[in-house]
């Protein structure tokens, strides 16, 4: 598992159950465990997200795709939407929820809520 090479696998097909077991077993080898607490891991999420909205917080609107940044700001905003999902995921894991079928349920809400047929509503507000 220490194996730097094992975590940067090229594939798109990694799954949240993946994630959440590396990332359990990247903290128990570290005796970190006793510090992932829900409170712990929803604070250091939002702070991530904080570094996150950093990112843009002066950009105004940006082009889908990110035509105009460099390889660097993309990177750095790859390495920050990472750092959210991977406590998202431990946030999920040690509260014992499934975040993979909590987030097709929610789709599936969605959906039910907003059918196709509807006006178009923001999307930001469900």
């Amino acid at each position: 598992m220490e194996n730097t090479r094992s975590y940067c696998r090229k594939s798109k097909d990694v799954s949240l159950q993946e994630l959440r077991d590396m990332l359990a077993e990247f903290a128990r080898v570290r005796g970190w465990e006793q510090y992932h607490s829900p409170r712990n891991l929803l604070l250091a999420l939002v702070g991530e997200v904080g570094e996150l909205s950093e990112i843009f917080q002066w950009k105004g609107e940006v082009a889908r795709g990110l035509p105009n940044w460099t390889s660097d700001d993309k990177e750095h905003l790859e390495e920050e939407l990472s750092d959210v999902l991977l406590y998202l995921i431990q946030l999920a894991d040690v509260c014992g929820l499934d975040l993979g079928q909590a987030a097709l349920s929610k789709i599936v809400k969605n959906a039910q809520k907003y059918p196709v047929a509807s006006p178009p509503t923001n999307p930001a507000y469900h």
